[in-house]
Parts: C-alpha cells; sequence; structure tokens
C-alpha cells in the first residue's frame, strides 16, 4: 500500500493572485520531486507555467532546485520575483555577536534610531540609505505602495547577505530593516546602514546591500494608482534562478 506524502504549498504576490489562495495542502506520491509539485500546481492554475522561468522554488525557507525530493510535511513556496509583536518594532529580527542587525517591521522605520545604534568610537563614517515611497511610476500616480514577504524565509536570507558583505568590505557594523505593509507616499520602507573608519567602504557596502537585497530577498510590491493596481516585476538574481 503507497502512503502519500503531504506538503504545505505556499503562494506569493502575484502567484497568490493568480491561485486566488495564499497556501494549499497538496497530497503527492512518495519520490515526488518540489519541480514536480509545482507541475502540479501549472496544472490546476496554467498561469504559474507562463511564469515558470521567471519563479524560485523553496523548501523549509531554504531556496531549492526542482530535483530536491519532498518529505511528509515540507513547506514548498513558489516566489514570484522580488521588487524588492510582544512590544518590539520587529515582527522578525537577528542581531549578530558583532553588532550587524537585520528586521522586518510592519512599524515605520526610525533609521535615525538604527544609526545611533550602530555607530561606535572608531567609525568615521556612517551611510544610511532609505528607499522610500514617491507619488508615481512614469508619471502615473501613486496612491500607496503595499509590500508582502515570506518572513521566515526573509530574514533569513537577509542575514546571510548582510553577513557575506560586512566580510568582504573593511567596515564596522551593517544593518538591513525592511517595512511590510502598507506605505504612503514619502514614507521609509527600507533602510540599509553601514558603518566603518572610512567612508569608501561604507559606500559601497551599503550599495551592494541594497542591490541584493531587491534581487535575492522574497519581498513583493503591489503599487496602488488611482486608475488600478499591479504587482511590481524585478528581477531574481541569477544565482537562484531555475537551472
Amino acid at each position: 500500500m503507497t502512503v502519500s506524502v503531504t506538503v504545505r504549498v505556499l503562494f506569493f504576490g502575484v502567484l497568490r493572485d493568480i491561485a486566488g489562495m495564499k497556501e494549499t495542502a497538496l497530497e503527492v506520491e512518495p519520490g515526488t520531486s518540489v519541480g514536480a509539485v509545482f507541475d502540479r500546481c501549472a496544472a490546476r492554475f496554467p498561469r504559474l507555467l507562463e511564469l515558470k522561468s521567471s519563479i524560485v522554488l523553496a523548501a523549509n525557507q531554504e531556496f531549492s532546485d526542482g530535483a530536491r525530493l519532498v518529505c511528509d510535511g515540507d513547506e514548498i513556496a513558489f516566489l514570484p520575483p522580488v521588487s524588492g509583536g510582544s512590544g518590539s518594532p520587529w515582527t522578525h529580527a537577528i542581531e549578530r555577536p558583532e553588532g550587524h542587525f537585520y528586521a522586518l517591521t510592519r512599524q515605520p522605520i526610525d533609521a535615525a534610531a538604527l544609526v545611533r545604534g550602530m555607530l561606535r568610537g572608531e567609525d568615521g563614517a556612517v551611510v544610511d540609505f532609505e528607499g522610500v515611497v514617491r507619488n508615481n511610476t512614469k508619471g502615473r500616480q501613486t496612491l500607496y505602495l503595499d509590500y508582502e514577504c515570506y518572513e521566515a524565509m526573509a530574514i533569513k536570507v537577509m542575514a546571510e547577505l548582510g553577513d557575506s558583505i560586512a566580510s568582504r568590505y573593511p567596515v564596522g557594523r551593517i544593518a538591513m530593516v525592511h517595512r511590510l505593509g502598507r506605505m504612503e507616499i514619502g514614507e521609509t520602507s527600507v533602510a540599509i546602514v553601514v558603518t566603518s573608519p572610512h567612508r569608501k567602504p561604507a559606500f559601497e557596502a551599503a550599495l551592494e546591500g541594497i542591490d541584493r537585497l531587491k534581487q535575492r530577498v522574497p519581498i513583493w510590491k503591489k503599487e496602488f494608482f488611482a486608475d488600478g493596481e499591479v504587482w511590481v516585476e524585478g528581477e531574481w538574481d541569477s544565482s537562484v534562478l531555475p537551472r
């Protein structure tokens, strides 16, 4: 008698709209691959197949290729291209012993407080990059934005990314904070803070930080206009795209 395997499938961003749901449970045969799980869902929602080349797969909050075999209880996520409680402002946060800090929040980002918390006496430079909500896209009036995120995976990827950058530049500390939910015009959606004894590596690390965050961290942006709404299409880092 063949025992089936049950996996939890998660949909994000525009894929959630296509499927009409955030998640579903799927029973598959033992030995089924992550790619085959996607194919099962694409048979039900053909639009997924059209977007297959730009969708990244994840298993248990880790990037995955399609060949990985699933196990009972696995969490499988389909990720479209990134746009990029308890008294705490952070829904998820990781703080390293070296002082690097990564967080997701649904509250306004206080970048000045981040800077104060990161600076040390040996620092001679601090770069504070803030991405803010603008009032238009290519002349089309923007009302507000809404950010969605695969939170458990996003905080892990953000921390891995920041740690990697910190190991390759002579900097002091790095902080990366992204806000989720609805944001109004002029509000900060993401902040990257880098401290360093000298200015050049701080600028370089901050620039790489925001560029790579927008291509690797599973966060999606929906833009609301006076005459409609749209998920903003971005681009994955080539290293995580399906082979």
